[in-house]
């Protein structure tokens, strides 16, 4: 063990130091919100040359992607390594150099399920930035109950023929590439007739058109296709085993979100957010606090789940728990820092009003908050029907 400890804590100063070496100045502020991350793709604008050369470095070091590995443009990090990448990443306050669909969702899919000829072609572009992905799961009548989908792939023998039509595409009209969710055996039960099938999103007959919400902003879009022509070797998984795939990149979609519920974007505590409004309102404070003690509890149980993970054990059903957690929490902070601001905090401007609208969408996105207790309910906790 005491060899281990000193193996983990060389590779600490190694990280560290590299860290101090690398990361940019202006990369240092911790945020994360929309308009700072890096968001990649062949699209894609950098917002600065710190945000450039950060991206570059980070990938010439698989830190993109810190547990992949190696062949497929990661570091090859274990579990007790990755901890220590993110508690020294949090020590400098650094941003994060990219993140995308391609790496919380598809990739691991892929890990999981791709064949090591799918792994080599679409893991390292995704590692490297280069490659922006989006997501074709829910469709207008199939939504909640996501194994109703109707949009279909039919087997022409030397491709697939895609139609039909997907919506809440978060950030289409920006992606190179979707997964989808097609129907490929319309005679199956409909959780047994579905494919996961890649798709280029500048392929003729794929079009998209933003959907604007409250907000103001519009990540999510309608998308359709119409007589789109995909290559059969675009299937990950098994031909109409798709579900399978399904199931697993949702609770990777799930962590995700519920990653996001302890933090403001901003790269500062709630209660330091909470500070700038000259608020000494206690009852507030007091909430403030135990929205902040919430969001540890999150922070930690998402980390039991990943050493479970680690140990071959998934989060599996309890997905639905921390994404549930992890909404809810997220909207109570942009809901304090509302009460804070009081009527301050209407000025469009300054960006408070919006990102509280667009909280309004984090207990629909990736499952509704209703269908998560259903979840919670029935197969964590057994309760009966």
């Amino acid at each position: 063990m005491a060899e281990e400890d000193g193996a983990l804590a060389a590779f600490r100063d190694e990280l560290r130091s590299w860290l101090e070496a690398n990361c940019p100045a202006d990369m240092r502020d911790g945020r994360n919100d929309e308009a700072s991350i890096c968001w990649g793709g062949k699209n894609w604008n950098f917002t600065s040359e710190a945000q450039r050369t950060w991206l570059q470095r980070c990938v010439n070091k698989g830190y993109t992607v810190p547990t992949w590995p190696v062949e497929y443009g990661g570091a090859g990090l274990n579990r007790d390594q990755e901890k220590v990448f993110h508690q020294e990443m949090r020590r400098l306050n650094a941003r994060y150099p990219l993140q995308s669909f391609g790496i919380w969702m598809l990739g691991p899919a892929l890990l999981h399920f791709g064949t090591h000829e799918q792994k080599l072609h679409y893991l390292p572009p995704i590692a490297r930035g280069e490659i922006r992905w989006c997501q074709g799961y829910s469709e207008p009548g199939a939504g909640s109950d996501l194994a109703n989908v109707q949009s279909r792939a039919e087997d022409k023998d030397d491709h697939w023929l895609v139609n039909g039509q997907k919506i809440w595409t978060s950030y289409a009209d920006q992606a190179d590439w979707i997964f989808a969710l097609l129907r490929t055996d319309r005679e199956a039960p409909k959780h047994k007739g579905i494919s996961f099938i890649l798709l280029d999103m500048t392929s003729p007959g794929v079009t998209t058109r933003p959907i604007k919400l409250i907000s103001g902003a519009s990540p999510f879009c309608e998308t359709f296709f119409d007589n789109v022509e995909v290559p059969r070797e675009q299937v990950v998984g098994e031909v109409n085993r798709g579900w399978d795939v399904a199931k697993y990149l949702l609770t990777h979609e799930r962590e995700m979100i519920s990653a996001a519920g302890g933090t403001m974007g901003s790269g500062r505590a709630l209660g330091a957010v909470l500070a700038d409004s000259g608020s000494i309102d206690t009852v507030l404070r007091a909430d403030a606090m135990r929205a902040e003690v919430d969001g540890l509890a999150v922070a930690l149980t998402l980390e039991r789940y990943k050493d479970q993970a680690e140990a071959g054990q998934g989060a599996g059903d309890a997905s639905a728990m921390l994404k549930y957690m992890g909404t809810e929490l997220n909207k109570r902070n942009l809901e304090l820092v509302m009460a804070a601001g009081g009527s301050d905090a209407l000025v469009w401007e300054d960006g408070r009003a919006p990102n509280w609208l667009r909280t309004k969408a984090n207990s629909i996105e990736g499952g509704t908050s209703e269908v998560m207790l259903s979840i919670i309910s029935k197969r964590v906790l057994g309760l009966p029907g």
